[in-house]
């Protein structure tokens, strides 16, 4: 009985209904501002004009096109939780698509496909545009529209969003995370996406393009806001990493909107960069070699939590910390020949087996 009632009690948190709608009648409701794709998620989704061109040949070839899910908000606008790069890709081959800033985005110019090889060059309108009959079939085609209602619980919306767009590889774990603080979020999404700017922290972490482009450092930047001052009980609770990141958003979000804790926060994660730019640049999180006398390979994740969080776990509120700043270099370095360290930052540790451990060591390091 207890699991039919939690069933229970958890499928009344989501009211649903569906409808199967033309192209042309989703165009309308967005024309009218009545359908909102988040253009920000533009900079998350990554559909090159390649992919953007199967979608319309399957239209044109009657292939069926997943469903679309949308949350319906308080104001009767529908949010699209799911199928955002398809509903966009659609509305800018119609010319239809506008950015963030309501310009128009460049109409899509399709190419040449194994199965269409004639679809090269064409566009709806323009130089080579679509015909008549066959804009009237892109029009006319249907999508299933799966709509969760308002009347549902706000956190069950951005839940589904996460579900909807977890265990594939089209998105990483922070893509999926910033999607879900632009729609619930606003204020912990604009403050992580200007930290993460910070020269500093940029020119420390130095990080690739890939990792860049797929949006790590904001990663980043959301756990050491997270963890900065976190319980060192608190951190036995991490198990998956990302649930973890994810359910604490509400948190940042408290902060971010308050002026003088996000203040305290930024203070202490700008100091906490700066020193270690100013003393290590792009070595201070890279693997120390004792023999060698000196640090090799990439960003280390084990350092970033023992270093980034130990520092500015120690940064008071005024932004005053205990250590002199000529110091970092050789606790940085006594960090990879610690005990602890070596023995929970292996290649492969868990989070979970990792965190409780090496946080709390580094915070320990960096206290005097």
């Amino acid at each position: 009985m207890a699991l039919q009632d939690e069933i229970l009690r958890q499928s009344k948190q989501i009211k649903t209904d569906s409808y199967k709608m033309s192209v042309g009648e989703l165009l309308n409701l967005y024309r009218d501002g009545e359908l909102d794709v988040h253009p920000e998620f533009q900079r998350v989704f990554r559909w090159e004009d390649e992919q953007k061109t199967r979608l319309i040949e399957s239209m044109l070839l009657g292939i069926p096109i997943p469903p679309i899910f949308v949350a319906q908000r308080i104001d009767g606008v529908w949010d699209v939780v799911d199928g955002v790069q398809r509903i966009s890709t659609i509305f800018q081959f119609l010319g239809e698509l506008k950015d963030e800033v309501g310009e128009l985005v460049k109409p899509l110019v399709l190419q040449r496909t194994k199965f269409l090889p004639s679809l090269e060059g064409h566009t709806w309108a323009g130089d080579k545009p679509f015909s008549k009959e066959l804009q009237l079939y892109i029009k006319r085609a249907k999508i299933d529209v799966n709509i969760v209602l308002k009347e549902s619980d706000d956190r069950s919306k951005y839940e589904l969003f996460m579900r909807l767009n977890t265990g594939g590889s089209a998105l990483t774990g922070q893509e999926v995370r910033n999607c879900l603080m632009i729609m619930a979020y606003p204020e912990a999404y604009d403050w992580v996406k200007h930290l993460s700017a910070n020269p500093d922290f940029a020119a420390t972490v130095s990080l690739s393009e890939k990792d860049v482009r797929e949006q790590y450092p904001m990663e980043l930047v959301t756990r050491f806001l997270i963890f900065r001052k976190l319980a060192n009980e608190e951190l036995k609770e991490v198990s998956d990493i990302g649930t973890f990141l994810n359910d604490s958003l509400d948190v940042l979000f408290v902060v971010a909107k308050k002026a003088k804790k996000r203040a305290i926060e930024e203070k202490a994660f700008c100091e906490t960069f700066r020193i270690l730019n100013n003393q290590l640049q792009d070595d201070a999180f890279r693997r120390f070699d004792a023999r060698k006398n000196r640090f090799l390979g990439g960003f280390s994740i084990a350092s970033f939590e023992a270093v980034a969080m130990g520092i500015g776990y120690n940064i008071a509120d005024d932004g005053t910390f205990p250590v002199n700043d000529e110091q970092i270099p050789d606790k940085v370095k006594a960090v990879w020949s610690h005990q602890t360290f070596q023995k929970y930052s292996g290649s492969g540790a868990r989070a979970s087996f990792r965190i409780p451990k090496i946080i709390p060591m580094g915070r320990e390091m960096f206290s005097k």
